[in-house]
Formats: C-alpha cells, sequence, structure tokens
C-alpha cells in the first residue's frame, strides 16, 4: 500500500519530490544576509565572560572579585551563591536506562570543580571585551585535588571517587547475552579478536554555541535567541530551571552554522546567561569563543573495546562478544544523559548480520574531563569500526574475499521485518543491492590488480570496505519512554495565502543540512503550487507546531510526513472551495503550479490567487454551506516500529606511504538507501559531508589530555581537522527502499557517512599494511602510529 502512494505522490504532475532543487535559502546566505545570534543586538544588552577552572579536580576556597568589580564597564560579578535562588540543577538521567545516575549540577561551579573549563564565576560588562578583561582579575584560590583522567583505572578501589554521594565512579553499564556464545567459540574453527580504541573529539562547527536570553519583567516573558537544534525542548529545559511558566517562554532560532549533535544539551554558561537575564531584566549575551568551545562543547566517542567474533570454515558468523569502556567526564549530559552512545555501540555492532550468539557489555564511567553526550552519529562510528574489522580479519585469517564474506553473512531479504540479537527490528534493509551496486562504482579487479602491481614499492595501495545500518526516525522509545519532554513527533503547518503562494510553519530546524528545501518540496508538490512560491519558517516556538527539532536524522522521515499530510489537507480544502466556485465535484479538479485544473484534462480552470482573492476577500459569493480553510496543521510521529533504520556502503582506496606514515585517501564511494530520495543533490552533500567528518577522527582529530586533566590541544592551531586539501573525491549513488511506515516512504541520511568513514578507512589502511604485516587499531591513524606498526619507530 506504502509503495503506491508514495508512487502517487511522485507522479503528481508537478512533483518535486526525487529531484535535484537548489537550497531555498542558498541565495540570501552567500550574499551574507543570514542571521546568526551574533549578528542581533538588541537594546540594553549586556556581554557575558567567564572565569573557567585550570584545574581538573578542585576545592574553591576562596573567590576575590573586588579588583574585577572596579573595572569601568563591569556592572556585576556573580558565583554560584548570587544565583541559587534563580536557578535549580540538573540530573542527566533516563527512567529507561536502569542504574544510571549522576550528581547535581549547577550553572556554576558549587564549591568544587570537576573538569579543566568548568565555569567558576560569570562577569556581566557593557561589552565582552571588558568582560574578559576583569575575568583575568578574579582571585580564585583553589586546593586542587587528585583527578582521575584514566577511564580504564576508573572503577579500582585505588582510585577517587569524583561524587562520594555516588558510591562509585560508574555512571551506567549494561549486559546483552543472547544465545549460547560461549558453545558457538568453542566450536568455532576461526577466532579473531582485538582491542580498539577510539579517542574523544569534538564537533567544531562554523558557529560557535551562541545565546541571547531577554527577560522582559513587565510581560514576565523571557525570549532566547538561541543556535540549537531543539528548540522547543530548550523552551521546556530553561523554564522549567528558571522557574519560569513554559508559556512564558519563547525561543527563536534564525540561521545556525551548524550543530552537529553539539546544540542539543543543556550548558552551563547558557543556563547561566538565562538565570542572569531574569536576575537583571535586560538582554544578556554569551557568544563562547573557540578555547570556549573545546573546552565546554560535549565531547564524543572515548572508548576502548576488546572485541572478538567466531567464524566457521566456510565463513559463517557464528557469535559477537564485546566489552566496551568509555569515560563520559564528570556528569552524565543533560537531559538526553551520555548513557546513549555507549547504548548504541551494543545495540547496533554487527547490525547488517545475521549472527545468532552475541554477548555485549558496557561500563560507562566518570572522570574528571570535559563531558561526552551525542554527537553526529551516536556511537555508529564506533559499532560499525568494530563489526568491520572483525569481518575483514575473519575473511584474512580464512583466507577469504571480505566482500564474499559480508554476502554471506548478510541478513537474508526474505528474513524482513527482523529482529537483531540486542532487539533492534529492521523494518527492511537492502545490504545486498548497495554492496552489489558498490561494487560496480569502484571497478573492484582493477583496484586489487593495481595494489599487487605497487606491492614492492613504498606506497601501499589499499581498498576497504563496511556494511551498516543507521538509526533514524526515532519514535518515543528513544527519550519520551525515559521521562525526557524531547518531542519525537514534528507538525507543520501550510497556508495558501492570497496571492497563491503557500507559507510553511515546521518544528524541524535547519543547521545547513537543507531542510528548508526538503520541506519546501514536499508542500509544494502535495499542495500544487510551484516551489519559488513557497514560504518557509522554522525556528520560531511562539509560530511553528510543536515538535522535536533536529537530531537523529528525523527531517525528512518525520518532519517530512507532517508536511506532506498538511498539504494534501489543505489541497483537499482548496479543491472544496474551488468546486464550489465552479460549480463541479472536488473530484473532476486537481491542483498544479498555482492553477485549478481539470483533473482528467488538466487543462486550466482558475488560478490559485483568484481562489485566494475570493475566499479571504469575497466569501460573500460563496454558498452558505463553505467556511473557508485555508489552513491545515497535521503532525507525525512514527509509531510501527521505535526507529527506521537505513542502510548503507561505503568504500575507500587510498595509499599508506611507509617512509612517512602518511595516509591518502585516493577515492571514496558510498551507496546510500534512505528510502524515498527527495533531493538528490541533498542527499549527496549530506553524505559527503558526513564522510569529511567521518575522516576527521580516523586520520586526524582528538582532544588530548594530560594525566591530570589538561586539554593540551584546545585550539585550531593543535587540533588538527580535514580541509580542503584532504577531502578525495566522493561518489555517491542510491538504492531506494521506501519504508512503509509512512506514505513519504523517507528516511534519514544525515548520520550515514559519519557512521560508516573511520571504519572504512580504517579497513582500507589494515589492507595496505597487511602486505607488511601490519596492523593499526588506535584511532586516529597518525603517522606515528603507522610507522610505529611497520616497526619504524
Amino acid at each position: 500500500m506504502n509503495k503506491i502512494l508514495t508512487q502517487a505522490f511522485l507522479d503528481r504532475p508537478n512533483s518535486y519530490v526525487g529531484k535535484s532543487v537548489i537550497r531555498s535559502n542558498a541565495k540570501r546566505l552567500v550574499q551574507g544576509r543570514g542571521t546568526y545570534v551574533d549578528d542581533i543586538n538588541l537594546p540594553r544588552t549586556v556581554h557575558l565572560a567567564f572565569c573557567r577552572s585550570p584545574y581538573a579536580h578542585a576545592e574553591i576556597v576562596s573567590i576575590d572579585k573586588q579588583e574585577a568589580e572596579a573595572v569601568t564597564g563591569v556592572l556585576r560579578i556573580v558565583t554560584m551563591e548570587d544565583i541559587k535562588d534563580y536557578c535549580t540543577p540538573w540530573v542527566g538521567v533516563l527512567d529507561h536506562l536502569k542504574g544510571l545516575k549522576s550528581a547535581p549540577q549547577w550553572p556554576l561551579a558549587n564549591g568544587k570543580v570537576f573538569w579543566q573549563g568548568e565555569p567558576v564565576a560569570a562577569v556581566i560588562a557593557t561589552s565582552r571585551a571588558i568582560a574578559e578583561d576583569a575575568v583575568d582579575l578574579i582571585d580564585v584560590d583553589f586546593k586542587e585535588l587528585p583527578a582521575v583522567t584514566n577511564m580504564m583505572t576508573a572503577l579500582e578501589k585505588e582510585t577517587p571517587v569524583i561524587h562520594p554521594e555516588l558510591g562509585d565512579n560508574l555512571c551506567f553499564e549494561r549486559d546483552i547475552e543472547i544465545g549460547d556464545v560461549k558453545a558457538a567459540f568453542e566450536e568455532a574453527d576461526c577466532i579473531v579478536e582485538e582491542t580498539l580504541h577510539f579517542n574523544r573529539h569534538t564537533g567544531v562547527s562554523l558557529e560557535p554555541r551562541s545565546i541571547i536570553c531577554d527577560y522582559n519583567p513587565a510581560d514576565e516573558m523571557l525570549t532566547l535567541y538561541m543556535s540549537v537544534q531543539c528548540p522547543h525542548m530548550s523552551k521546556n529545559l530553561f523554564a522549567k530551571h528558571l522557574g519560569l511558566d513554559e508559556n512564558r517562554v519563547r525561543v527563536i532560532c534564525k540561521d545556525v552554522g551548524g550543530s552537529f549533535g553539539i546544540k542539543l544539551h543543556t550548558y552551563s554558561d547558557e543556563m547561566t546567561a538565562g538565570a542572569l537575564s531574569v536576575m537583571l531584566g535586560r538582554p544578556v549575551k554569551f557568544v563562547a569563543d573557540r578555547l570556549e568551545s573545546f573546552t565546554t562543547d560535549v565531547h564524543a566517542r572515548d572508548h576502548e573495546l576488546k572485541a572478538r567474533a567466531a567464524f566457521s570454515s566456510n565463513g559463517d558468523l557464528l557469535a559477537l562478544d564485546i566489552d566496551d569502556v568509555t569515560g563520559i567526564g564528570p556528569y552524565s549530559v543533560y537531559p538526553r544523559t551520555s548513557g546513549i552512545e555507549a547504548n548504541q555501540v551494543l545495540n547496533l555492532t554487527g547490525g547488517p548480520y545475521r549472527h545468532k550468539n552475541y554477548r555485549a557489555k558496557t561500563k560507562v564511567v566518570f572522570q574528571n574531563k570535559n563531558v561526552m553526550c551525542q554527537y553526529r552519529g551516536v556511537g555508529q562510528p564506533i559499532a560499525v569500526a568494530v563489526a568491520e574489522h572483525l569481518i575483514d580479519e575473519g575473511a584474512r585469517k580464512l583466507g577469504m574475499d571480505p566482500l564474499d564474506i559480508r554476502k554471506k553473512n548478510f541478513i537474508h531479504s526474505d528474513a524482513y521485518p527482523y529482529t537483531a540479537p540486542s532487539g533492534a527490528i529492521y523494518e527492511r534493509q537492502s545490504h545486498q543491492e548497495c554492496l552489489d551496486k558498490l561494487v560496480e562504482m569502484v571497478d573492484y579487479e582493477a583496484l586489487r590488480q593495481e595494489q599487487i602491481e605497487m606491492s614492492g614499492g613504498p606506497i601501499l595501495r589499499g581498498i576497504g570496505f563496511v556494511s551498516l545500518v543507521e538509526l533514524t526516525n526515532p519514535s518515543p522509545a528513544f527519550y519520551g519512554v525515559g521521562g525526557a519532554k524531547i518531542a519525537s513527533q514534528d507538525g507543520c503547518t501550510i497556508r495558501l495565502d492570497p496571492t497563491g503562494g503557500i507559507t510553511c510553519s515546521t518544528s524541524v530546524t535547519e543547521q545547513g543540512q537543507g531542510t528548508e528545501t526538503i520541506i519546501a518540496q514536499i508542500a509544494a508538490s502535495a499542495v500544487g503550487v510551484n516551489i519559488g512560491d513557497v514560504r518557509i519558517i522554522t525556528g520560531d516556538t511562539d509560530v511553528v507546531p510543536y515538535g522535536g527539532g533536529t537530531w537523529a536524522s528525523r527531517g525528512a522521515g518525520i518532519g517530512g510526513e507532517a508536511a506532506l499530510q498538511a498539504g494534501k489537507e489543505l489541497r483537499k480544502n482548496i479543491l472544496k472551495i474551488a468546486g464550489a466556485i465552479l460549480q463541479t465535484d472536488p473530484r473532476n479538479l486537481d491542483t498544479e503550479k498555482g492553477l485549478i485544473v481539470d483533473f482528467a484534462t488538466r487543462k486550466e480552470r482558475m488560478l490559485l490567487s483568484e481562489l485566494g482573492r475570493i475566499a479571504y476577500f469575497r466569501s460573500d459569493i460563496l454558498p452558505e454551506n463553505i467556511q473557508p480553510e485555508l489552513i491545515a496543521t497535521k503532525h507525525f510521529v512514527s509509531r510501527s516500529y521505535p526507529f527506521a533504520f537505513t542502510n548503507a556502503a561505503h568504500a575507500c582506496h587510498l595509499e599508506v606511504d611507509t617512509d612517512t606514515g602518511l595516509v591518502k585517501i585516493l577515492k571514496y564511494w558510498v551507496v546510500e538507501d534512505c528510502g524515498t530520495v527527495i533531493n538528490p543533490q541533498l542527499v549527496a552533500e549530506q553524505t559527503r559531508g558526513g564522510v569529511v567528518q567521518g575522516i576527521g577522527p580516523a586520520l586526524y582529530e582528538e582532544c588530548l589530555y594530560t594525566g591530570d586533566g589538561q586539554l593540551i590541544n584546545g585550539s585550531m592551531a593543535d587540533y588538527l581537522l580535514p580541509m580542503a586539501a584532504e577531502m578525495p573525491d566522493i561518489i555517491v549513488g542510491h538504492v531506494e527502499t521506501p519504508t512503509e511506515t509512512t506514505e513519504l516512504g523517507a528516511k534519514g541520511v544525515g548520520e550515514a557517512g559519519t557512521a560508516g568513514a573511520p571504519g572504512t578507512i580504517m579497513n582500507a589502511i589494515n589492507d595496505a599494511l597487511h602486505q607488511r604485516g601490519a596492523k593499526v587499531v588506535h584511532m586516529p591513524f597518525t603517522p606515528d602510529k603507522i610507522l610505529r606498526a611497520l616497526g619504524k619507530i
């Protein structure tokens, strides 16, 4: 039924779905006419800067702010004691993550500091420069305490407990055991095992975290101008912890310069800005600088995993066994928690394969480093890299081709819907089709021949593959079931304007990923107008319907479905009015390119603008039983499955210089199945961007800490990112398996590139190094690690 409905929608005469429409906001942004938080200047705005802890763990003995308060332009300097009555602490736990615990976190340090960069005092001044000058004059007397930095020893008896009231440094643990893992390993003909390391890194968005909090005591209204992904979630959290009625909080999110999950969370400095605005009754502005971003934006993916796999002699995957430890900083991040990433690793490792015996264990531990939480991919890059490395190792040990062993173990096409050993439910996947298409695109045999020809020299070629599942379109089973007020539904309101165009308000936010464009494509197609006549409004909680915003690759699948249903409802209302005006059955009419047309002949009957004129200004000439309703609102939430899983296949061709340890990616390929492709160009852009964001942690990105918890590369001069020169040609192909849970059939695409790239690159490097009997398993794969694996240093 879904396929019929989807095809009917795609076949509409002026359907824009499936076409590479140019981004609707591109012209405005490339002309420099975007509006970011730092572009907004409100009357009476004051600026905020923070005195932050230089220690990873310490007691605050005293704070002397007298000299700083004397600086001209400084209005006030506050500590936690000053704002306790204005903001309550928060605790990052979810009910369905059993046993998850965390200490209360305050907007400013409350007697102790727990990581380098934690805010201790806030300076409010007439300019940011004055506030920063005053910060340098604050004298804080710290008593340094032992820092817990090694996640592998965080639970040992000799290790200090960071929060004594919690009893230990364990935040969360989970075990899965399905089937008879022990017997599978005992009976296996081939066992491979590895300890893999993933270093923490962070998002580095173009626009840093930014907020203006404007509390008007006259109407008791707080307006927040934020660079944020989930406006309604932020509205709820600020209201809750600042003691305000949620209806008295408005969040306005205009243009956002990237987010990648970094802008999903509750940050101490942003909450402090809100509390100070309420205290002072005036706008308070905070924009994080790059140094602050590196020490306070959430980090991600600090994991060490012991993993092993069992195979039969003919390559059947018999069992997987993984043991994961991850360090998350001193708190579980609120409200999504720092347990989700590890949970995802357990849920998704080995996703494409039909193994029946699975044991997985994770321990999430506290440490005195910056907090860790959700970042683009959320555990999926680790899950993919671990399983796909084991698959390659198994193939190598058995003398099989890495493609053949994957094909042999894919979940069979007739097995869907399929429940994985972890409990994840897959509606339908296309692993075989994606891998077959990928092999055609890659010219695999030619690359293998080239590899052989170059094997005797100092430059080694390698080819790596992965297959993966990506979690998208989350239902209430993700956060709502755990008690977090994070909407899993999204809404869309579409109005026909008197001019014949439409105005579309959506709760999905634009973060640079193209949301405005895909919503415009769907709305234009559903209503029957030219896409140039569609105006999109997003990001304002006083205007758009209540919804979840942007996270977990849900914009197209959930927000797009809401837009489709709202557009269909509006078209139905339009045709009812048109039928009355034209004195014909509405079923004989249709809309197309801003016209009312005859359904059968497609002959023009009237302009939509004329219908709008009559409905809005001359409704007196309509029959009495016709009440013009030229606006429609629809919401959508996924119900049939907890998630809609997409899948993809990646390949990487690279070379390793055995003299320098440098890696050069020559070409990269992705075949993506995200269901109905709404805009092929945007899907390709999202995939390419995701791949590049996966190249970073594979080869360059890591947050380096000393043993006493000091971040030593927290600047753009020291933290390496892939730049234009490091970006290879990335070729993207498509397979379409629409989800049958929606009429649109769309799934998400935003994270599959990031999820697959690290593992693909690791497999390609090891394919090259295997020719010298070497291997690397500690990301990022920097030259020194490669040379060490080769025995050259």
